[in-house]
């Protein structure tokens, strides 16, 4: 799978020599990385050798296949060179599997919804911001759910079984500005420095967005396929909310070790004056949700309180048989992230629903929400980003302005 580890991303080869460069020049995320232009990579002297490993592997990650990364990289062909051999040669030269070839040579299908490239000239190139913001631009016609969404109330087991009933009405910021919350991880950078932290106190939730919107993504289960499916999809347009101001954070309601807690234990360990510490290497075998499938920060909701208010004061729950077997559109949402390539565990506690929060920045109020009705429902990125590029205009507009993001609901539809 597609990991967020800068340092996965670039593998063994000629991109590992130019990480010192890449973060002090401030590349040092995956999705960042991605939206590289033909002048970036000028300004920090890249090789065209350097510059085809880039196309390469962003083109793999976009489709989950960076295990042949260093592989393809070291033919020194370049991608349109690569996409271009015969199926015998990519299995002969590269050990790549026949279903892999399929996903490799279909230009137009990825899985985590690029931003970054146009693979049909010769050379791929790079889109502006403002293009890939565009794409989420939600066009005329378009059926906006309102500032509360959730996936489609369907019966299941041919009308037998009814689908959990969801609230209609935004939580009050009341319900989740108090919460009390715990920052189990920061954004993953480059190298160890960032993360060799203290485990951090307690704090109100609303310190998260005390200087900035955030939005705020409730995890059903960090192990669960169909949660760090969503995850990934939505972390890979980090650019754009960044563009728009934006933080993003994942929230867990149980803290799993094995998920997110193995960098607590390297301060400990690691000597801090040392970016690539030996016990690097142990934490990059790790292969689970932070930061493979999540480059943000974590934060850990210990009373439950987001999830909570996702469901009108009390937990939204399903169970497996009727939640799952028995739901058609859950187990769409599972094949649509088992074709994301994506490991999964079965850790922790799995019929709680998440969901999603914007929150507008101090105390304006929440912008949006999205309840995962649905095992695996995602919350539609074009709405997501509408929201956020609306808040965006009213703090410009209006600086400080007491007007709440609530305000947005009556010009919901366009």
């Amino acid at each position: 799978m597609a990991s967020f580890s800068v340092e996965d991303f670039v593998g063994d080869g000629v991109l590992k020599e130019l990480l010192p460069k890449l973060l002090g020049e401030g590349w040092d995320d995956v999705p960042t990385l991605k939206i590289m232009n033909s002048e970036d990579m000028d300004a920090i002297n890249m090789t065209q050798h350097q510059k085809d490993a880039l196309e390469i592997r962003t083109y793999l990650h976009d489709r989950a296949l960076m295990q042949y990364g260093d592989k393809l990289e070291a033919s020194r062909k370049c991608l349109p060179e690569l996409l271009n051999l015969r199926t015998e040669e990519l299995s002969s030269q590269f050990g790549m599997k026949r279903g892999h070839i399929a996903r490799f040579t279909d230009r137009s299908n990825a899985c985590t919804d690029p931003l970054t490239k146009s693979y049909g000239s010769p050379r791929g190139k790079t889109r502006s911001l403002e293009e890939s913001l565009a794409d989420f631009k939600i066009k005329d016609g378009y059926i906006f759910k309102g500032i509360v969404a959730a996936g489609p109330a369907e019966a299941r087991a041919c009308g037998c079984v009814q689908p959990p009933p969801v609230v209609d009405s935004v939580a009050a910021y009341a319900a989740i500005g108090n919460i009390s919350v715990q920052r189990l991880t920061p954004v993953y950078k480059i190298g160890m420095e960032p993360l060799v932290k203290s485990k951090t106190p307690p704090m109100k939730a609303s310190e998260l967005w005390r200087d900035k919107p955030a939005v705020l993504l409730c995890i059903r289960r960090p192990g669960c396929i169909m949660c760090r499916a969503e995850a990934h999809q939505l972390y890979a347009k980090k650019p754009i909310f960044d563009a728009l101001g934006i933080q993003m954070f994942a929230v867990l309601h149980e803290h799993i070790i094995s998920e997110v807690s193995c960098i607590l234990f390297i301060q400990n360990i690691a000597p801090i004056n040392f970016p690539f510490p030996p016990i690097y290497q142990l934490l990059m075998q790790v292969k689970d949700f932070w930061p493979r499938y999540w480059g943000g920060a974590v934060i850990l909701d210990r009373t439950m309180g987001f999830f909570k208010a996702l469901g009108g004061g009390k937990l939204l729950k399903d169970k497996f048989l009727s939640g799952f077997v028995f739901n058609p559109r859950a187990l769409a949402n599972y094949k649509r992230a088992k074709a994301m390539g994506i490991d999964q565990n079965f850790k922790g506690e799995g019929e709680i629903k998440g969901g999603l929060f914007i929150v507008g920045q101090g105390g304006t109020g929440i912008a949006y929400q999205f309840i995962e009705r649905n095992f695996g429902d995602w919350a539609p990125v074009a709405e997501v980003v509408e929201i956020c590029a609306r808040l965006q205009n009213q703090q410009q507009d209006q600086g400080d302005s007491s007007k709440s993001p609530q305000e947005y609901k009556g010009s919901g539809s366009s």
